[in-house]
């Protein structure tokens, strides 16, 4: 036990990252009775979705489980911008054969707010993180109002600093090498952006609370590395992803284990807001960081009808095929034995 297992209440100080589209609460549950943190990514569910989830959560397991949120705030409507992604894109929508003019403008994810607390304090949930900073002041305070532990991801020593100054009870540290969607939020300068075992230390040394360690670790020599360099914890999210209980699609799946996934790069073209996935026609073709693509999440609208239509055909060339830069770890094996081996670091460690 240590200062991050007695605060969240597990067996092992290894988080299985929260990852929206490629998961549901049946992946957290078989994380969480295997003695880690199961995670369920709660971004894009609608409130009826929410509730379901939750509710399955809570019959799943007794274990403490951790619910995650985005926190951006949402970009104004910007017409211009808009038209101007929409006529980036216009070639491929009539080679797919699809009206543009069709498709509606739509955010596709809200940050938390007063209805997703009001669903979340029926059940209490030990732990609940956020991405992108933190919510407001008084929805914070009733996240711990009920006993939650509060996670957050810093991407920076300053966004670090900022965490803990403004009521984070842990610090996720996470090096550019993840998957998913980077969560800076104190800046949009890529360039400040580090890997994993050059920001880890850093933070450890600029914080007095807890620091989980994320990005880039598939293994169990992963994890002790990273406890080496002073974390209380590791977050794991890319070898999950081709576990039994993951939702992760075919294709992506394949993609994951093949040669593909040695090639990722940070992309905004899905959402508008950097996210590293694995390299494809869309990403070579408009450049991974397009300035034209609008602010997160706008930039989603537009892609969305591509990717349904040459997924349907097979390909992922339009999908998000999050990634991090090391998914060596992607196995087909249950998500418990996938714990179990991440858990042998901590072994090696003691």
């Amino acid at each position: 036990m240590n200062a991050l297992t007695s605060l969240i209440g597990t067996d092992f100080p290894l988080i299985q990252a929260p990852m929206a589209g490629v998961q549901d609460a049946a992946l957290a549950v078989a994380v969480s009775n295997a003695g880690a943190l199961g995670s369920l990514p709660c971004a894009m569910l609608a409130p009826d979705a929410l509730e379901r989830e939750l509710t399955a959560l809570a019959a799943g397991t007794t274990r403490p489980y951790n619910v995650n949120f985005f926190c951006h705030t949402p970009p104004l409507p910007d017409e211009a911008r808009e038209a101007a992604w929409r006529a980036w894109l216009a070639t491929y929508y009539r080679e797919a054969g699809l009206d543009i003019d069709a498709v509606p403008a739509g955010p596709g994810r809200v940050p938390f707010n007063s209805t997703s607390a009001d669903l979340l304090e029926r059940f209490k949930p030990k732990v609940v993180s956020f991405h992108f900073g933190l919510p407001d002041l008084d929805l914070l305070d009733r996240v711990k109002s009920w006993g939650s532990v509060v996670l957050a991801s810093a991407t920076t020593v300053e966004e670090a600093h900022w965490l803990e100054a403004f009521g984070a009870d842990v610090i996720i540290a996470q090096g550019v090498e993840a998957g998913g969607h980077r969560g800076m939020f104190l800046t949009d300068d890529l360039t400040t952006q580090v890997g994993t075992f050059a920001l880890l230390p850093q933070v450890v040394a600029a914080v007095s609370l807890p620091v989980i360690a994320a990005g880039g670790i598939a293994d169990a020599a992963g994890v002790a590395a990273a406890m080496a360099l002073g974390a209380s914890g590791v977050q794991v999210g890319t070898a999950y992803l081709c576990s039994t209980e993951a939702t992760t699609s075919a294709l992506h799946r394949a993609a994951l284990q093949s040669e593909a996934a040695h090639h990722t790069a940070l992309t905004h073209l899905f959402t508008g807001r950097p996210a590293r996935g694995i390299v494809n026609r869309v990403m070579r073709e408009l450049g991974s960081m397009n300035p034209v693509a609008p602010a997160f999440p706008l930039a989603g609208a537009a892609m969305a009808p591509l990717r349904a239509h040459w997924e349907a055909k097979g390909s992922g060339d339009f999908s998000p095929l999050w990634s991090g830069q090391n998914a060596s770890g992607c196995r087909d094996l249950p998500a418990a034995e996938i714990t179990r081996s991440l858990i042998e670091g901590f072994s090696a460690r003691a």
